[in-house]
């Protein structure tokens, strides 16, 4: 598999190839994190629906996807302001999500679409983002950590599956970053 042709916008019609990342990341990411069977039971054409839904609400986050050959999707990220508590409203942007197919894992399809991300709230005016990432997600952790996400010693515990899971924030100042290696479309 080759490096993403393209990192743009997602639009209602990526919903299915968003929905695939989604599902298909989970079951490869989380295996022995989570249930085997809850994992098995994830449903690419149920999610179709919610990332429909997501991509023509009013008030959507944004969306970027990477695609590769043939405009097939390879990753997608979700980002918006932060909602949560902890930090003051409007100033510290969330990266919802982050996903790519297991196959473009270690191909810098990711390193490329964080980066995008990252411009793209720096455009927006935020200096900071924050994310959850999985305690037991070692790779994910690895992946954010190399790209300068710092835990900052804020945990909550999440029901997945019948599992309770710890989740870490991580924080990163975005001006630093440069432009993404990639151009966007």
């Amino acid at each position: 598999m080759s490096s993403p042709t393209s990192i743009r916008e997602a639009v209602p019609e990526d919903a299915a190839g968003v929905a695939a990342v989604h599902v298909l990341s989970w079951r490869a990411a989380y295996r022995g994190l989570l249930p085997g069977p809850y994992l098995a039971a994830l449903d690419v054409e149920e999610r179709a629906v919610i990332w429909r839904d997501r991509l023509t609400a009013p008030d959507r986050p944004r969306v970027l996807v990477a695609t590769g050959e043939g405009g097939r999707v390879l990753a997608f990220s979700c980002f918006r302001a932060w909602r949560g508590e902890g930090f003051p409203p409007g100033t510290v942007a969330e990266l919802a999500a982050l996903y790519a197919l297991p196959e473009a894992w270690g191909l810098g399809v990711g390193r490329a679409l964080l980066a995008a991300s990252a411009e793209a709230l720096t455009e927006e005016g935020f200096r900071r983002a924050a994310l959850w990432v999985l305690a037991g997600n070692a790779r994910g952790r690895r992946f954010y950590e190399a790209a300068g996400w710092r835990p900052d010693g804020a945990v909550a515990t999440e029901e997945t599956g019948g599992v309770m899971l710890d989740e870490l924030r991580y924080q990163r100042e975005l001006f630093d970053q440069g432009p993404s290696p990639i151009a966007s479309t």
